[in-house]
């Protein structure tokens, strides 16, 4: 499985505000991009936080693109994946619904009940890991289910876990124009934080796209 990890952050690195309110970081130019890399994928990923956030749906809006994927032979939509340790995401949550497949990763720690309410909302459920979830081994398990392409939406603490087991392949990051501040802000990579062994990157591109740019890198040392 391929792993494409896209954000836009601020100048600074930010996601959003410290009250985890969104900013218009990047613009129309750029969502465009980011809908064809949706469309270019299998799976559209997010931690449990950006759920409870911001409700996306992770569709692709462009009907165009949706029509390319279904003459492909593929669905409109790819599927959502929501790494969720604890299942905090609400049943009537937007990724729940019937656009597109809709994919759970939880622990062991997840009570049995939600598990049921969530399977009976409409996802399918993949235990992996005692009390987190066991990221390489949820990845591993969604293969199958033929998602070569994963691409990664945020937020900072599973971009961070992801980069921690080794997993991503890329990193796409539009940096806009605009500074956030605040050291309770959410960064691109957030979690622990690494004292060594820092995930290394090599520079793909640099594109300039609306008043920002896109950096694109490969990560060196994936364990796949």
């Amino acid at each position: 499985m391929r792993v494409v990890v896209n954000a836009a952050m601020s100048a600074d690195g930010k996601l959003s505000t410290r009250e985890r309110e969104q900013v218009d970081i990047s613009g129309p130019d750029d969502f465009d991009r980011v809908d064809r890399l949706r469309a270019d994928s299998d799976a559209v990923m997010v931690g449990v936080g950006t759920v409870l956030a911001d409700d996306p749906s992770l569709t692709v809006k462009s009907g165009d693109l949706q029509a390319r994927r279904s003459d492909r032979g593929e669905p409109a939509n790819p599927a959502r994946v929501v790494a969720d340790s604890r299942i905090r995401t609400p049943p009537d949550a937007a990724v729940l619904d019937d656009a597109a497949e809709s994919y759970l990763l939880v622990s062991e720690a997840a009570p049995t009940d939600f598990v049921s309410q969530m399977e009976t909302a409409g996802a399918t459920v993949i235990v992996a890991g005692e009390d987190r979830v066991d990221l390489p081994a949820a990845l591993e398990r969604l293969e199958p289910e033929g998602i070569d392409q994963l691409m990664v939406e945020g937020g900072g603490e599973l971009i961070f876990s992801l980069f921690e087991a080794g997993l991503v392949d890329r990193l796409s990051a539009y940096v806009g124009p605009v500074v956030i501040g605040g050291r309770e802000a959410p960064t691109l990579a957030d979690g622990e934080g690494f004292t060594a062994d820092f995930p290394e990157l090599d520079l793909v591109s640099v594109d300039r796209v609306d008043e920002g740019v896109v950096l694109a890198y490969d990560v060196s040392g994936s364990d796949r």
